[in-house]
């Protein structure tokens, strides 16, 4: 029987010459795989619709193995997301991240509108960065390992200075620092952020901006944490870790250019 679902397209496999095996996270079901026969030929009614990161409804047959997908209707395509090479890197990597911590068919409606909301802010060009960090962030819950963010890992206080400690799993305050010579330090920025991403409500998100320095920081607490309590070694990770290294060594030059410029103009006078 065909049971019709509301659906993201997180993988795409080829099998054989015309078929795809496509991976659905859903909001019934969590994440089911299906057998999209045909779905390779361009003008198959099935191509558009198993598209990487498409949003829409779905006929499919399940099984305690791979279904088969009957047919579906587009609700976002996530074109935007597909047309560039940042934008699809970014979301590459939270899709993966999803389907390497997720079981099959486990129901979990509120990873699924986390998910969804992340692509759909992604679609519509809002910071790839920390819509990045706060997916990473809300993560560590669904996986098991959430670190300590609203007091000090050790006294428990809530006020004074704070630095990260991936040891003690969480901030630590200036008054027990000394238990982790490993800390990471941080701005007040960075600390109030990680608290943000941590406990806000992913649709209510506003604009926010974020300063490099500011990015950097987040990027190094998140990364060592990952590194720490995962135990995922993700492809489309590596890949974000080298275009954070393509735009670091652009905005050097960059600098540098503008350097030289200054100096050129000084010596004119």
């Amino acid at each position: 029987m065909f049971e019709k679902c509301e659906a993201v397209v997180i993988r795409t496999i080829d099998y054989g010459e015309t078929n795809k095996i496509v991976t659905f996270f859903t909001r019934e079901w969590g994440k089911v795989a299906a057998m999209a026969r045909g779905a390779k030929k361009p003008s198959s009614r099935l191509s558009a619709v198993t598209q990487p990161f498409t949003y829409g409804h779905y006929l499919i047959r399940r099984s305690r193995g791979v279904g088969v997908l009957h047919q579906g209707e587009i609700i976002d395509s996530m074109r935007t997301i597909r047309e560039d090479i940042f934008t699809a890197a970014y979301a590459s990597y939270i899709v993966e991240l999803t389907d390497k911590i997720t079981e099959e068919q486990k129901r979990n409606p509120y990873l699924f509108e986390l998910l969804l909301q992340t692509l759909q802010y992604m679609n519509e060009g809002r910071d790839l960065e920390i819509l990045t960090c706060i997916y990473e962030v809300k993560m560590l819950s669904v996986m098991g390992i959430p670190p300590t963010l609203d007091r000090c890992a050790i006294c428990s206080r809530t006020e004074g200075n704070f630095s990260f400690s991936v040891k003690e799993a969480g901030f630590l305050c200036h008054r027990c620092e000394s238990a982790d010579p490993h800390r990471i330090p941080l701005s007040a920025a960075a600390v109030r952020l990680l608290r943000l991403f941590y406990y806000i409500d992913i649709s209510r998100l506003g604009t926010i901006s974020v300063k490099e320095k500011t990015k950097r920081e987040l990027r190094t607490v998140i990364s060592s944490y990952y590194d720490e309590y995962s135990g995922l070694s993700l492809k489309t990770k590596r890949f974000l870790s080298q275009i954070d290294e393509l735009k670091e060594i652009s905005s050097s030059g960059q600098n540098m250019g503008n350097h030289n410029k200054n100096n050129e103009k000084a010596s004119d006078h």
